[in-house]
């Protein structure tokens, strides 16, 4: 070949191995002289995988499901593009439901989002004087308002806050370096069970039915569910003995029970577990040396008088010691719920009670890890657990609008009773306290026969065919853990008051008529063809 620059292309194709192979030369005019070689087999037939295929996943997260946005929602939402009006019941989301935001909070996170309103003279004709001090005081905690990292733990400020707050409920002086201020109270039972679980020779008790958050969190984080029964007879409530019978199997099976989880009020269930229930969970708890996991979000949830709120902290330091002094304890709480519903501010908290130091510095290095909850979220942790004294200008009407939130909620978990309990086939427990009701569901014979056709379990084939012919988006119970032969269903108590009616008689006409006649709809078996391709 002549000198100068040129390029000499080979492709050499070899049928026997299946692949083919590209030769670059490249011979550059210079006193020297050299070639470039540039040889690459590629098997045709079989690419190698890429990072990202789906077969070179984390094992863990393939198998983690969560109930509460799987297939219902998916055809809910395709529903409601198509036009269909939508009533989302699935989802505990007051803000989402139609539930008003208290002014004060909003006023003073406004404030701190903004804080150039302090200094505009007229600030004081828009908001009241309580709210722009308290906004003054959050921004004093941070150190360069809420654009800000703050400590991983959270704003000392607002951990002392939180103290005080635990402090009043319990009659316990609580410590804010014990307390840990999250994204939510979902990522603080992320981060502990990240903790807690080594492998899947590691299991967690939880109550079943439970809320899939649990279920997907320890598949997650690789360690074993071991599911203890709560007693629908009795209104949801608890038998030791379900206890004792879960950590036998579990061990039968080589698993370690190492920690307990308690949601209460119960999602789904919505019980109150009582005082003496308390008591035998931790006594069961310190005999077994299993760390309790409080689940306490919906602590401002209750609906009835006979069984109020009582903490497993509190009840756990009315015991006498060793019990009161050993027994391992982490508590979470939020401001998604109650009165507040502010789900999308993420925040909340879990405080450790009994936990050795150095489980705590290792606790701190993972939430250091996550770098620190946000700004916003704090300061509405604040506002919740101190929220206006009765000196306070905002203090009557935020007890109001706490008030005639709560009300309401007590009088549509009765509607919502009442509405279930007069359908054909459908009973349901009072829902003591939390967000839902949980009816159970008796499917005749011909619904199960049609499930099958239809190529699904028999209660996600029910909530199918209620969303298909009301609009009615729901959990089916088989998300949350039950037994076979038994059907339930979860919805939210949230849905606006004065819909009730019409939604509760909406679900009455479709059920008694699914009872007498059940038909598979068409798009029911096309959506299962369409999810098994």
């Amino acid at each position: 070949m002549e000198s100068g620059n040129f390029h000499q292309l080979n492709l050499e194709f070899s049928k026997k191995k299946k692949s083919y192979a590209s030769t670059v030369t490249r011979r550059v005019s210079q006193p020297a002289f050299f070639t470039l070689r540039i040889e690459c087999l590629l098997e045709c037939p079989v690419m190698s995988p890429k990072s990202l295929d789906y077969e070179l996943l984390n094992k863990n997260m393939k198998k983690t499901q969560y109930a509460v946005r799987s297939e219902l929602y998916l055809r809910a939402s395709e529903l409601e593009k198509e036009g269909k009006k939508i009533v989302f019941a699935n989802v505990g989301d007051p803000h989402a439901l139609g539930q008003k935001p208290l002014t004060f909070p909003r006023q003073v996170i406004a404030l701190c989002e903004a804080p150039f309103l302090l200094d505009d003279p007229n600030v004081g004709l828009i908001f009241p004087a309580d709210a722009i001090e308290r906004a003054k005081h959050y921004l004093s905690m941070t150190t360069g308002g809420l654009g800000a990292y703050t400590d991983s733990r959270g704003i000392h400020g607002i951990r002392k806050e939180v103290a005080e707050f635990i402090e009043r409920r319990d009659g316990y002086p609580s410590n804010p370096e014990l307390i840990y201020l999250t994204c939510g109270a979902s990522d603080g039972i992320m981060q502990i069970l990240n903790i807690i679980i080594r492998g899947e020779q590691d299991g967690i008790l939880v109550p079943f039915p439970q809320h899939p958050l649990y279920s997907a969190a320890i598949t997650l984080c690789g360690g074993s569910l071991v599911p203890y029964c709560l007693e629908e007879t009795m209104n949801w409530g608890l038998d030791v003995n379900n206890f004792c019978d879960a950590v036998q199997q579990a061990n039968f099976k080589g698993i370690t029970v190492r920690a307990m989880v308690i949601i209460n009020p119960g999602n789904p269930t919505g019980h109150c577990l009582s005082e003496g229930s308390l008591k035998e969970i931790i006594r069961f708890c310190n005999q077994e040396s299993l760390m309790l996991l409080a689940d306490e979000i919906y602590q401002q949830n209750i609906y009835q008088d006979k069984r109020p709120f009582m903490s497993a902290r509190k009840v756990l330091l009315d015991m006498s010691p060793p019990i009161s002094k050993e027994l391992q304890l982490v508590s979470f709480h939020s401001v998604s719920k109650g009165y507040c519903g502010e789900c999308g501010q993420r925040a909340g908290y879990f405080e450790m009670t009994n936990i050795p130091p150095k489980i705590v510095d290792e606790i701190y290095k993972i939430a250091s890890i996550s770098v620190r909850p946000n700004t916003p979220g704090q300061i509405f942790m604040g506002l919740m657990v101190n929220p206006p004294k009765p000196e306070d200008i905002s203090y009557f009407k935020f007890v109001q609008e706490s008030e005639v939130i709560l009300e309401s909620l007590r009088r549509r978990a009765q509607i919502m009773t009442n509405g279930f309990n007069s359908c054909r086939n459908v009973a349901c427990n009072f829902t003591e306290g939390a967000m839902y009701s949980f009816p159970e569901i008796q499917l005749p014979s011909k619904a199960l026969e049609a499930a099958i056709k239809a190529g699904k379990q028999p209660d996600v084939f029910y909530c199918l065919s209620l969303l298909e012919a009301t609009g009615i988006s729901t959990v089916p119970g088989s998300g949350f853990g039950l037994i076979d032969g038994v059907f339930h269903l979860r919805t939210t108590i949230l849905l606006p008051e004065e819909d009730m009616p019409a939604i509760m008689a909406s679900f009455k006409k479709f059920n008694d008529e699914f009872m007498e006649r059940v038909v598979v709809p068409q798009s029911i078996t096309r959506l299962r063809y369409c999810i098994s391709t």
